[in-house]
């Protein structure tokens, strides 16, 4: 009986050399690859399928573009899912990838392992190995990119060798993720981290420069914490996303180009491209400003921190994820209302917020009011800091 093999398929360069290693050095005679479609380019979807078609797997396109925003990118914007500095993108999709991965592999009437093409360097070994354990745990993970210890300029040569239909080549060597909530490119000249990253490099954003001229005022509508609306319109959660990419890309809005820490303790140059998410995220926070106490704001700036490192690290189904996720849940009953924002070259900016929450007192808050009365505050100012100058008085006194 033949051998079988699932491969988590993107169609790029990493994967689609797996193919001919699984066969070749490791004995697969059976390939079956599987692309998620979690917003993807439509032609990377269908190179995907070419080229898998031209290699001979039992090829399988999983669209999963609704659940990915509903499900992950939605509990990414209650999270204000950042790390060090951008919103979380390439990592929340991993589970979803390998969770679907494992949904076809269940329907084939024999699996003898796994297969990714993950280098040993980055950050999602760890997310889909994760995700395969845990949800079809004691089949056998395959990772020929680790194990062979691969650089991409000898992947390249390997593919051409062989006939492997790819799009890399030794001077554009551009490592680009994308999904629906964001858009990673790394690799080439970019790991310089003084090297200016070549305008040829993005494709959601527009260069500040080159953005319009003209600001425009958006209003963003929030329920329970979840983006519903924009500028009066009701869309559901994958469209609104599309919808906020192409308008707020269109203003430069979510350009990032940061050191970031992998898992591994590896500092990596990474840039970025992710105009919804960072449009959203701004809207949120501010819209929680307006509606929770400032404990709570403390708080839940905490818990927001060790959500974004559980999905960083790909542990979607850690427990502790499931317990911070009952507070940010608890918290996003108040977060309903509306945020205006002003985009402008590369800015989205919060000009104004309401919410039927708010907690906020207009009179009490106004120095023109006098509803407060001030007087009342001379005990109170008196005895604040009391053990700080009692400190400061004795630190004097035994100098």
């Amino acid at each position: 009986m033949s051998r079988t093999v699932v491969l988590v398929y993107s169609g790029g360069l990493d994967t689609t050399v797996c193919i001919p290693l699984l066969r070749e050095e490791y004995g697969f005679e059976h390939v079956v690859t599987v692309t998620v479609d979690v917003g993807q380019p439509r032609e990377d979807i269908a190179d995907a399928a070419e080229r898998a078609k031209i290699l001979g797997t039992e090829h399988y396109t999983v669209d999963a573009r609704a659940e990915f925003a509903a499900d992950y990118c939605v509990p990414a914007v209650k999270a204000n899912a950042d790390y060090q500095g951008y919103p979380l993108s390439t990592a929340i999709a991993r589970p979803l990838i390998a969770q679907k991965a494992v949904e076809i592999a269940q329907t084939l009437p024999r699996v003898d392992a796994f297969a990714h093409g993950c280098t040993g360097k980055g950050n999602d070994q760890f997310r889909i190995e994760f995700m395969l354990r845990t949800l079809m745990p004691g089949v056998p993970i395959i990772a020929p990119m680790r194990e062979r210890n691969m650089t991409r300029s000898e992947e390249i040569e390997y593919a051409r060798a062989r006939g492997v239909p790819i799009h890399q080549s030794s001077e554009k060597i551009w490592s680009i993720d994308e999904n629906l909530w964001g858009r990673s490119i790394e690799g080439g000249r970019l790991e310089d981290p003084s090297y200016a990253p070549p305008e040829e490099i993005f494709r959601w954003t527009r260069s500040p420069q080159e953005a319009h001229h003209a600001p425009q005022v958006i209003e963003i509508a929030f329920e329970n914490g979840a983006p519903v609306a924009v500028d009066g319109q009701r869309m559901e959660p994958l469209a609104l996303i599309q919808y906020l990419n192409e308008l707020a890309g269109e203003h430069g809005v979510g350009r990032i180009d940061m050191m970031e820490d992998r898992m591994l303790g590896l500092k990596v140059r990474e840039n970025y491209e992710c105009p919804a998410a960072v449009t959203l995220i701004t809207a949120h926070r501010a819209l929680e400003a307006l509606v929770c106490a400032r404990d709570e704001l403390r708080f839940k700036a905490q818990a927001d921190r060790a959500w974004a490192e559980l999905a960083y690290a790909g542990l979607w189904l850690d427990p502790f994820k499931e317990s911070l996720e009952a507070f940010i849940n608890k918290v996003q009953e108040r977060v309903s209302g509306k945020v205006w924002l002003r985009l402008y070259k590369g800015s989205a900016t919060v000009i104004g917020r309401e919410s039927r929450w708010a907690l906020y007192d207009a009179a009490a808050a106004s120095f023109d009011d006098k509803s407060f009365d001030q007087s009342e505050m001379s005990g109170a100012v008196k005895a604040h800091g009391m053990p700080a100058r009692l400190y400061y008085q004795l630190k004097r006194q035994n100098a």
